[in-house]
């Protein structure tokens, strides 16, 4: 059945694009493009692009739009073909960003592209919700992992809303679903790629051959047994997967920081409090950019990737300062690995060789501390980032600095 479904919308998708005459719609701007959602979205909150519009059946859709309307808030969902050569630049924050500018609504704004099922979301000016509030990650998770690979975009959406209008919901369990499940942050890596599927498909191959040849092996040998070699991912695969996160953390942190620049930009003047919050995201921003520019490797991706969250934090804070309200204090990113996610808000104290640091882990990170095992590391060139001698490793990401802008424009990063 789902596969029929995507079938389908595969056609609709291709029939769409030959009745277009060429040249039509070359000169809608991004702007003129979001308008023209938010537009139908005033009308009706399921905004499906008329690519897809055989393509979904109406069973599908009123499901969306029954579990979008049993949350206590608005919600708007949007399902559209995105790719590099579109208004949007194929990216699901520039559609959120500038529909949500367009209709200036409060709601929950979803972004699926719709050969894909992998939602993006933005909140807007609801007070159910902080910034970064983890029941819509673990809602969406959960989603992700419920629903399985074959599910459609309309299908997870409405397994999403469903979740958030239940009980709040913790982190999905890996070891116990063995599901790729979403990010934890905006930054995450698991973006539902068909490079990732198709990469799965071949070490699923690879570990099938690997148990047929065991078993032949077993039936011509003696009874006496024998140690079997344990299987490894072939370095040509891991080589092209680190490749591939590169490429999509490289993406989502360019988006961010245009994105924050825009937000930035369009802050009011502000004095005390709210000024020094503004300067520091500011500082922090510039910093974020120019560590981009310049990455090597994925490290550097990834210290940008802080530089921008501690932008972000300290933007939200002088947004606050200028409603009047005191903002939440959101913890940093995990010390050992920024790519887990949000460190738990009491941090950790880390003692080796009669050293003892204080730093933002997360809970899987504390967890292995207080088991005795080694937390998994973001990696470096030879084992665990913090084993080289670049600011990144000598402040575990800027935890052990009073300023790590300051530092990089420094130009330590590169020292």
């Amino acid at each position: 059945m789902k596969s029929r479904y995507a079938l389908t919308v595969l056609l609709a998708l291709v029939l769409s694009m030959a009745a277009v005459p060429a040249g039509a719609g070359t000169a809608q701007t991004p702007a003129e493009r979001a308008r023209e959602i938010a537009s139908a979205l005033a009308k009706d909150p399921l905004y499906i692009d008329p690519a897809y519009a055989t393509g979904v059946p109406e069973n599908l859709r009123a499901d969306v739009r029954t579990k979008a309307k049993a949350l206590d808030y608005p919600v708007y969902s949007i399902i559209l073909p995105l790719t590099p050569s579109d208004v949007f630049q194929g990216k699901e924050t520039n559609v959120l960003t500038l529909v949500v500018d367009a209709l200036r609504k409060p709601g929950l704004y979803v972004v699926v592209d719709g050969g894909e099922r992998f939602p993006y979301f933005k909140v807007h000016q609801l007070s159910q919700f902080e910034r970064y509030d983890e029941r819509l990650d673990n809602a969406r998770s959960h989603a992700l992992d419920q629903t399985g690979y074959d599910a459609g975009p309309t299908e997870v959406m409405a397994r999403f809303y469903e979740l958030l209008a239940g009980p709040a919901l913790g982190p999905v369990d890996r070891k116990k679903s063995g599901s790729s499940g979403s990010p934890s942050s905006p930054f995450s890596d698991e973006d539902g790629s068909p490079v990732v599927g198709i990469l799965i498909a071949a070490l699923a191959v690879l570990v099938v051959l690997g148990l047929i040849i065991g078993l032949r092996r077993r039936g011509g040998s003696s009874s006496r047994p024998r140690r079997e070699k344990a299987f490894t991912i072939p370095p040509h695969v891991a080589q092209t997967v680190a490749a591939e996160r590169r490429r999509r953390l490289t993406r989502d942190t360019t988006s961010e920081l245009t994105t924050l620049g825009s937000e930035l930009a369009a802050l009011p003047p502000a004095e005390g409090e709210g000024l020094r919050h503004q300067q520091a995201a500011l500082d922090a921003h510039h910093a974020a950019g120019k560590v981009l520019d310049a990455s090597r490797d994925l490290v550097d991706l990834v210290g940008a990737m802080v530089l921008l969250d501690q932008a972000r934090r300290e933007y939200d804070q002088a947004v606050a300062v200028a409603a009047g309200r005191k903002a939440s204090d959101v913890p940093g990113l995990c010390a050992f690995n920024p790519l887990h996610g949000r460190a738990l808000a009491r941090p950790t104290q880390v003692e080796s060789d009669g050293t003892t640091v204080t730093l933002p882990l997360c809970a899987e990170c504390r967890q292995a501390l207080k088991a005795g095992r080694a937390p998994k590391s973001l990696p470096g060139d030879d084992g665990p980032y913090w084993h080289g001698d670049d600011l990144w490793a000598r402040t575990f990401f800027g935890n052990l600095t009073d300023d790590l802008p300051a530092a990089v424009m420094r130009g330590q990063h590169r020292s």
